[in-house]
């Protein structure tokens, strides 16, 4: 299946700046050694264009700022949705919202709210926000009606612990609070970016983002699928929320309308790989490696990367999205930008 097929059809894509040629003959590296030294790369990129920033040491540690970060949304969620009256209701949001997610949103959101300049506390809100809408889509995801899973994150979905109804509603009082939490809770940052960051949260997860991905996804089940159906299901179902994250996180930080979107691009890139090497983990490992039902995709005869393409030509594909990935954000300052490197590379050789 040639890469050709995949980039015509984002006629307005970042992808199309990409040469055919280079994509026919990829790198060689495996999808399970796809840590192309964040900052070797860095270093050639902005030798070639001209930039004189010194390079970070390698020694930045990508665990322990995950870690880091991860605590600290964890502590703010927890607080967000505290065990109150209904209890019903919120432990059923508790229940998702806490579980042990990898919380790839809202790292990427203060990550580049850091990058152009912001700090932490200025995209806490946001960040929590996105966990909260991220954690609805698995709820309502997750049911008979959707994709009818019984398993996310190791333990049973939500439906299977308290009911369908409880759990549609659970869904439904996150996506509500997630907005609620931006608005309440943002502080030293302009109205005018308070509003924008909450249009471009709507606009990802709405009829034209994710809800657009999954009805495109519901509809073509059993049926022959083309790349460009394919990848218009995965950048709205998966990456336009991994966009809104990093956008709406360069906004609260005061990006230019340039950074946020080379920002939008990188986080493209990182979203589409983030499903691609999700499709190959689906066909290749069990579900009490991945701690969700694995396998699920082949039987339900539904389209994936590895099926149209192949396992190999997919682990290839996920090799060049890491690449347009970092070089979308090169041009900053290599210092703060090395997060947003090393969480290119931490996606595309995760297992789980």
């Amino acid at each position: 299946m040639a890469f050709s097929a995949i980039f015509r059809s984002f006629n307005s894509s970042f992808f199309l700046k990409y040469s055919i040629n280079h994509l026919k003959n990829p790198p060689k590296t495996p999808l399970g050694h796809l840590y192309l030294s964040t900052m070797k790369f860095a270093s050639s990129t902005l030798k070639q264009t001209n930039q004189t920033q010194e390079v970070p040491s390698l020694a930045f540690q990508f665990k322990e700022y995950r870690f880091a970060k991860l605590k600290r949304v964890n502590e703010a969620l927890e607080e967000a949705v505290p065990l109150q009256h209904p209890i019903k209701i919120h432990e059923a949001m508790r229940y998702s919202l806490l579980g042990n997610g990898k919380r790839m949103c809202p790292i990427l959101c203060i990550a580049s709210c850091e990058l152009v300049g912001g700090d932490e506390e200025l995209a806490m809100p946001l960040a929590c926000a996105l966990e909260m809408v991220h954690a609805m889509s698995l709820i309502h995801d997750d049911l008979p009606c959707m994709d009818n899973d019984n398993l996310r994150r190791g333990k049973p979905t939500n439906h299977k612990v308290f009911g369908e109804c409880i759990a549609i509603l659970a869904g439904d009082a996150l996506l509500s609070l997630a907005f609620e939490h931006i608005a309440s809770k943002t502080k030293n940052v302009s109205p005018d970016c308070v509003v924008r960051a909450i249009a471009e949260l709507g606009s990802a997860i709405g009829s034209r983002g994710v809800v657009a991905g999954q009805i495109v996804d519901i509809d073509s089940e059993g049926k022959e699928v083309s790349m460009k159906t394919l990848e218009y299901i995965h950048v709205h179902k998966t990456a336009k929320l991994l966009e809104a994250s990093a956008v709406c996180g360069a906004i609260m930080g005061g990006a230019d309308d340039a950074s946020i979107e080379r920002l939008r691009k990188y986080a493209r890139s990182i979203g589409l790989l983030y499903q691609v090497v999700d499709d190959i983990l689906d066909a290749t490992k069990s579900s009490e490696e991945l701690g969700k039902t694995a396998g699920k995709d082949l039987a339900s005869n539904k389209a994936t990367y590895p099926k149209l393409m192949g396992i190999d030509e997919a682990k290839k594909f996920a090799a060049e999205l890491v690449e347009q990935a970092k070089k979308e954000i090169a041009s900053f300052d290599s210092a703060k930008a090395v997060p947003l490197f090393h969480l290119a590379d931490c996606i595309a050789s995760r297992q789980s």
